[in-house]
């Protein structure tokens, strides 16, 4: 690139490196234009108009040197490397304790593919960082003006669509971290692509592990922090900017032709310089008057849109996609800024208490917003001066920098033995077994470690070695290992935390709302709520948040201890573990999707309900959540009529299960808080079961459809039936599918058995037979468990075949040889444990009801199955005859039962007295004989016609004609 004529400024230290490069490398090559372009990109940044300010993220000796010159050059306006688009959100920084994060979420994207929502930027600010020193400059004095000029959130993710795995790596931050979170504070960011001012570390793996190893550290934070940060502590303006020019040039020419990534940074470049001559044309500004602060990388560009005079009008700025941001702040940490942009764990506490020291020991004062947590209360704000102070000539002072020798700290004794003493006392109260020696051990090893790695003061990245080495030895007796510790121990994680007033009306309003809890729910940790609901109504409402917010948030956030909320059902006294200050950025992102709980829980319904993957039991599932939280009837009528849809439209039985527990519960809740049921619910009954009839013989013969789908299905067409029938359904149309079905898995078979005996087609003892000739098969006993296993799920469609099922076990167990029973026995019980676990207590009760309760009575103890089965009807047929000789047992031992079927016959003819003669029989039945006949049919009953000289001349005429019949409606009618 052609850029402007070279000053004379560096004309010594180009010599310098010219003959440096031709004494290496024997000749000119690559190294000296190397060399020397470092210099030529030094020389143009110094000697722009406007003044570049170039940093590094979070580093104190940016944040100091930031301050200082601030407070020299008072500049008018400052153009600071951030999304424009967050300007807006930056006044609020007061209302928070630092560290926090601006955010720009989209959760409704239009024009970026839908598998890449929701879309998160964030931009963390710390207060030991140079960005939050221009901020709170810019928000805090007048006639300061601050303009954000880096690409919109919009642009972070149009310029990456082609290259999507580099997203992350887009804002220069690494691909992998130095260390692994240890802690739910490193998440606080979530999956939010990271924008950082200043991203300084080579991209080049060679130099980095070359800078490492001469360097004799372990990580490049550390490398950072001995090379860079603590020279350039106390250095001046000019230096300082010159070295940071140089390390910038140095990292970009030596990067790697990765083109997408290169191409994405000179478009950034690009486009913060558009803006910023486009603001400098548009307000008239003298350059003099601002301030550029950006990263060190972007700061030695070669573009040529470069400087207030490059080329304008050659890039062009593509405009936003229809996607709708929105902006809030969340809480940030130490721990997420170092997971997200690959620093060493520890290193942010490490700056932070750099920081704190640096400040003491210059005396300079940084600015800090008026109203921040914890700052003290500002002076009344000057007018800026007339002349601000301008940049001074450009002087070499780059070369002065590289000759002279490393300053080696002396060391403070003090200090150390403080760090020492402090790290064995926080050891002691974590379970190590340290004393007096270990602290110690760990002051001279600190001092050791550090005289080994070429410097006089242990860096803490040296004591930390030396803790870990003395303290630690072969295990973590606690939570805390000995370097977290030490991270603690020199300032600990630090999180932030978003004030009220910044907070999203949504987060506001749940404050509020749980305001009669009488608990500081901002504060992080976990806190116990005890509601007394019947003593105080006025906590239902809490209850009500309480309950939405445990749906919508982590599960962490609101954990109920006591209390449940089912349908129907209401808690008097509920306890719950409220932590909202630690999952405070998950609240504040549901205030990106509504105004209120109510609102954004029915958004979330709905897009469940009507997702593309959404299923019937998903969309039921929508409509029991609408009944517990919203308590909406139109939101659930409306979300009940589409599961119709979505359940004519299923092809598979995967939910069936689901499906059946929930229709179940939804039907008994409306017939108990409804006086009649809502129309969708009777509609889904009846397409449910022609949708399971006709699904029924498919899902027996697909290898696919578990046992326990297919029992889910019977299980809804059975429990239905009574409803689908009286809304118009045939019973012909479950008869067919069910003799349609031929299942070939023994699990499938024995479900089908169970059908049958359910709909009448095959007897209890037809069953029982079946059941038997498998035991006395030896091919089909190993197969037996499977038998077992349908015939336990069949417990849900047809819950009365317990006995039988019983039966069917101690049958064979007590059937089957040791031999055969031994290695038989582990799968059935892994069989019922894995496939019919839920159905066990059921066959439980029904073995304890049948087996005797004591151990004494089970010798003499019969199995009801083998005791002789007499015929009930003989018997009854036999006593009647004997001791009724005229009418019914029945009718003259219950007369009001008959005089109420009379009443409602229209009958006055009253009751027949004794002497006067016998008639043949009820009238009624005489005149209608195929009513009697089809009863008896229903009953099973065979034994046709009986003769009427058998009994009684004065007889009932169903007792004549059908005397099983009577006999088999006789202890019905007794019961009622």
């Amino acid at each position: 690139m052609s850029g402007p004529q070279e000053s004379g400024v560096f004309t010594a230290l180009r010599t310098q490196l010219q003959g440096a490069a031709s004494e290496f490398a024997g000749g000119p090559d690559a190294l000296e234009g190397i060399l020397l372009g470092m210099v030529d990109d030094v020389d143009r940044a110094v000697r722009e108009p406007l003044e570049i300010f170039p940093v590094c993220h979070h580093s104190p000796a940016s944040a100091l040197a930031m301050a200082r010159r601030l407070r020299e050059k008072q500049p008018k306006v400052v153009y600071l490397e951030l999304c424009e688009d967050m300007a807006p959100l930056l006044t609020e920084l007061r209302n928070c304790r630092l560290p926090v994060a601006v955010q720009a979420f989209a959760g409704e994207i239009d024009g970026f593919p839908q598998e890449w929502a929701p879309l998160s930027v964030v931009a963390p600010i710390t207060e030991a960082s140079a960005e939050y020193q221009a901020i709170a400059y810019a928000l805090d004095t007048p006639g300061v003006e601050l303009v954000l000029v880096d690409r919109s959130s919009d642009h972070v993710f149009q310029w990456d669509r082609a290259n999507t795995s580099e997203a992350a790596e887009t804002d220069g931050s690494p691909a992998e971290a130095e260390g692994a979170p240890k802690s739910e504070e490193a998440a606080l960011h979530g999956e939010a692509v990271g924008v950082e001012i200043g991203d300084l570390r080579p991209r080049f793996a060679e130099l980095e592990e070359h800078l490492l190893r001469h360097g004799k550290v372990r990580h490049w934070s550390e490398w950072w922090h001995q090379y860079v940060e603590v020279p350039l502590g106390d250095s001046d303006h000019d230096t300082y900017r010159q070295v940071m020019f140089l390390i910038g040039s140095l990292f970009r020419r030596l990067a790697p032709g990765d083109g997408s990534r290169v191409r994405v940074d000179e478009d950034r470049e690009r486009y913060m310089w558009t803006r910023m001559r486009e603001h400098l044309e548009a307000t008239g500004t003298d350059p003099e008057d601002c301030l550029y602060v950006c990263g060190a990388f972007h700061a030695a560009s070669r573009v040529e849109e470069f400087g207030v005079h490059g080329r304008s009008g050659a890039f062009a700025i593509s405009p936003r996609t229809a996607t709708t941001w929105q902006y809030g702040l969340i809480p940030s940490s130490h721990a997420a800024i170092e997971a997200q942009f690959g620093l060493a764990a520890g290193s942010g506490s490490i700056a932070a208490t750099t920081w704190q020291k640096s400040l003491t020991r210059t005396r300079v004062r940084p600015y800090r917003l008026e109203g921040q947590a914890g700052a003290r209360k500002s002076r009344a704000k000057k007018a800026l001066p007339a002349g601000s102070a301008a940049q001074a000539p450009a002087t070499d002072r780059l070369t002065g920098f590289l000759h002279q020798p490393p300053v080696l700290d002396s060391l403070d004794e003090a200090e150390l033995l403080g760090w020492s003493v402090d790290i064995v006392r926080a050891a002691r109260r974590n379970g190590y077994l340290a004393s007096t020696a270990d602290a110690i051990a760990v002051f001279e090893t600190s001092i050791l470690l550090a005289g080994m790695r070429d410097r006089a003061k242990p860096t803490p990245y040296d004591f930390q070695d030396a803790a870990v080495t003395c303290i630690e030895k072969d295990s973590v007796p606690g939570r805390r290992d000995v370097r977290r510790l030490v991270e603690i121990m020199m300032g600990g994680d630090r999180i932030g935390q978003v004030g009220y007033e910044a907070l999203p009306p949504l987060a506001r309003d749940v404050y509020d709302r749980l305001e009669p809890l009488g608990l500081k729910l901002q504060q992080r940790g976990v806190q116990r709520a005890l509601l007394d609901i019947a003593g105080r109504p006025e906590l239902e409402a809490c209850s009500d948040v309480l309950w939405m917010l445990r749906r919508l948030m982590p599960a962490a956030a609101a954990r109920p201890i006591m209390g449940e909320r089912r349908l129907g059902e209401r808690s008097i006294q509920e306890s719950w573990d409220l932590a909202l200050g630690t999952h405070q950025r998950a609240l504040i992102e549901l205030g990106y999707e509504g105004v209120s709980l109510e609102q954004v829980l029915e958004q979330r319904l709905r897009r469940e309900a009507y997702g593309p993957r959404a299923t019937t039991a998903g969309v039921l599932a929508a409509v029991e959540d609408t009944l517990l939280y919203l308590r909406s009837g139109r939101l659930s009528d409306e979300l009940g009529t589409h599961a119709l849809k979505v359940l004519a439209a299923e092809r598979s039985v995967d939910g069936a299960p689901e499906v059946l527990r929930r229709a179940r519960a939804l039907l008994a809740y409306y017939r108990t808080s409804r006086p009649e049921l809502p129309a969708w619910i009777e509609s889904f009954v009846k397409t449910g079961y022609a949708h399971y009839c006709t699904l029924l013989p498919t899902a027996f013969r697909d290898e696919d459809a578990t046992v326990g789908q297919v029992a889910a299905m019977l299980g809804f067409l059975f429990s239905m039936e009574s409803l689908a029938l009286s809304l118009g359904c045939d019973r012909t149309q479950l008869e067919l599918a069910v003799a349609q079905s031929h299942p070939d898995d023994p699990s499938k078979t024995a479900l089908l058995w169970a059908a049958q005996v359910q709909l009448g087609t095959l007897s209890r003892t037809e069953l029982r037979s079946r059941c038997a000739e498998l035991l006395d098969n030896p091919l089909v006993v190993p197969s037996y468990p499977r038998y077992l296993n349908g015939f336990v799920h069949a417990l849900e469609p047809v819950p009365g075949l317990a006995d039988v099922v019983v039966e069917a076990v101690s049958n064979a167990f007590g059937r089957l040889p040791d031999a055969v029973l031994l290695p038989w026995l582990p799968l059935l019980i892994t069989t019922l444990r894995k496939g019919a676990a839920d159905l066990a207590p059921l066959l439980i009760r029904e073995a304890g009801r049948i087996f005797p309760g004591r151990l004494p009575a089970l010798d003499a103890w019969i199995p009801p199955w083998r005791m002789p089965q007499e015929d009930p009807f003989a018997t009854s047929r036999a006593q009647r005859t004997a001791t009724a000789p005229m009418g019914a047992a029945l009718l003259a031992a219950r007369p009001a039962t008959c005089d109420a079927v009379a009443e409602l016959l229209g009958c006055e003819d009253g009751w027949q007295q004794h002497d006067a003669p016998a008639r043949p029989g009820a009238p009624l039945l005489s005149a209608h004989p195929a009513t009697c006949d089809a009863v008896a049919e229903l009953l099973g009953c065979d034994g046709g016609w009986a003769a009427a000289g058998d009994t009684a001349v004065a007889g009932a005429a169903l007792t004549l004609r059908h005397p099983a019949t009577a006999e088999a409606l006789e202890p019905l009618l007794a019961d009622r």
